[in-house]
């Protein structure tokens, strides 16, 4: 048997270190993420750049991309708690540096590098879940694990609305460096029994010309999408030559993989149909959900016209679900086929969506509470299962590079997701507000084409009202025909995600008739 810590055979005395630690490093890790969110209305204001927005996002999903596989590879060979730790380590100082940042471009920049400290703790965290329990307990705790992330979540638009409301931006970075010190010494003792008794791992090559092909290949793709399109159409020689030069990474990265020795994606473990599946349908969560998701406290504050504090309550019974069904889902699997799992999970969050594209001018909070209550259900339901079922589908040597491939191709769809969600924002609006311009009549006519089609001048007026000149007349139809534009615009985001996790319940009817068995080590999915 293969299992460094099962729990009859090697049971770990500081276990609860372990599980504080990750615990606790998830909380404040996610906690950052939510944050962030809440506060790029404030971040906008003080370093303008509402259409490199998205970058903040995509810039530290790049990071943690490049970095997730990598880290599982190396946990295996060096031990959890090293990589643990060093992980903590480049996400606190990236920490300060977005504190101190100045520009959109440096904190953008900033983010990159803290991404590549949260690629190497979020896998981490799932991975030494699976160290040191069997399968049938892992699905629990891997369930608490999913709580502890959504509950974060909760708290985090809340408190970032507070400080932004009571503080500075700034400060929700600083507040990541004391729970991350604590968090990793808690990790050090309570792994240290942990990586003494691993077996010993044979050196490999790491695959650093994967990494090189894979990095240019996802930054090209991005910078693809996030082109000014006014300056650069799709059939721009710009656009042309981003695309088609990551088109030639891509090749080659695929080229490399096959012939590498410990490549960064392991090519094989697509033979397993239930990874083929699981690993598609974390792609298409977050390329839907990460894409989607940030737009919703700017829709808080631009269109509904709350507060940052009021904003960041509108996510609170999105996570608040998610945490219940975090818990009741991964029992569940206990009960019965991930299919029958998977394909609730992926409706609920298809009715999520389509509540959400409903959301327009006169939505209240109350409205959109609904509408994030159904979309967390069934996120809680899904993404904590694909993790167990995932380990559950391979022996537990394999756990590390299972794992971080998974959340590896869930990261590639986030930081895809916050591109094309913020390139279908943005042309929305311009077509929205051209629209706008065309059907109105005079005085507005010359107001709307005085304010313009872009995006940064456009929500500074919503947010700000009270800078619109003129008549109250005047000011009223202006400010009603720029929100409406808006609105459609956010709409137009959250159809593009409905039609995404649609596909996603296709998949799940693909996966077979696996399900975990209770009371063994294997589960049934694996030989499928």
């Amino acid at each position: 048997m293969n299992s460094i810590l099962s729990n009859a055979a090697h049971p770990n005395p500081n276990r609860g270190f372990v599980l504080a630690g990750l615990l606790l490093g998830m909380f404040f890790g996610a906690l950052e993420q939510t944050i962030v969110g809440t506060a790029l209305p404030s971040i906008m204001s003080d370093l303008n750049g509402l259409s490199i927005m998205s970058w903040i996002t995509t810039a530290y999903m790049i990071g943690s991309t490049a970095v997730i596989p990598i880290a599982g590879k190396l946990s295996d060979i060096v031990g959890r708690r090293s990589i643990y730790a060093i992980g903590w380590l480049i996400f606190l100082i990236s920490s300060v540096l977005c504190a101190n940042a100045e520009t959109m471009e440096q904190l953008i920049a900033y983010r990159g590098l803290q991404g590549i400290g949260g690629g190497m703790i979020m896998p981490l965290t799932q991975i030494m879940i699976g160290d040191i329990f069997s399968p049938a307990d892992r699905a629990k705790w891997q369930g608490a694990v999913g709580a502890v992330y959504a509950l974060s979540s909760i708290l985090g638009p809340l408190l970032g609305g507070i400080i932004v409301d009571y503080a500075s931006w700034h400060w929700i970075f600083w507040m990541n460096i004391p729970f991350g010190i604590l968090s990793t010494i808690f990790i050090f003792i309570g792994m240290a029994t942990v990586d003494k008794n691993r077996p010993l791992v044979e050196r490999q090559p790491i695959d650093w010309l994967g990494i090189v092909t894979f990095v240019p290949c996802l930054v090209l793709f991005l910078l693809g999408l996030s082109l000014d399109r006014e300056q650069y159409p799709w059939n721009s020689w710009m656009t042309l030559l981003l695309f088609g030069a990551s088109l030639i990474f891509l090749l080659g990265f695929i080229c490399i993989e096959k012939r590498a020795v410990q490549p960064i994606i392991s090519l094989s473990l697509f033979k397993n149909r239930v990874f083929q599946i699981c690993t598609a349908l974390s792609f298409l969560i977050g390329l839907s959900l990460f894409g989607a998701i940030m737009f919703v406290p700017l829709f808080m504050q631009g269109i509904v016209g709350v507060s940052p504090v009021e904003a960041g309550s509108t996510m609170t019974p999105l996570m608040i679900a998610m945490i219940i069904t975090s818990i009741i889902g991964t029992r569940l699997l206990l009960k019965i086929r991930y299919r029958t799992l998977l394909s609730i999970g992926m409706t609920t969050c298809v009715l999520g969506f389509y509540f959400m594209s409903m959301m327009g001018v006169t939505t209240t909070i109350s409205q959109a509470s609904i509408a994030m209550i159904v979309l967390g259900l069934g996120i809680g339901l899904v993404m904590p299962a694909i993790t167990v079922i995932v380990q559950n589908s391979f022996s537990k040597d394999q756990l590390g590079t299972v794992t971080s491939t998974s959340t590896f191709f869930r990261s590639i769809g986030g930081a895809i997701g916050t591109a094309l969600f913020n390139v279908i924002m943005n042309e929305a609006i311009k077509r929205n507000m051209t629209d706008a311009i065309n059907n109105s009549e005079p005085p507005l006519q010359t107001a709307l084409e005085q304010t313009g089609t872009h995006s940064d001048d456009l929500y500074a007026l919503i947010t700000s009202p009270d800078t619109i000149s003129g008549g109250t007349e005047l000011h009223s139809a202006l400010l009603t025909t720029v929100k409406s534009a808006w609105a459609t615009s956010f709409s137009s985001v959250y159809i593009w995600a409905f039609g995404i996790a649609a596909l996603g319940i296709l998949l799940t009817l693909l996966i077979g008739n696996g399900r975990i068995e209770p009371h063994g080590n294997k589960s049934k999915s694996a030989e499928l």
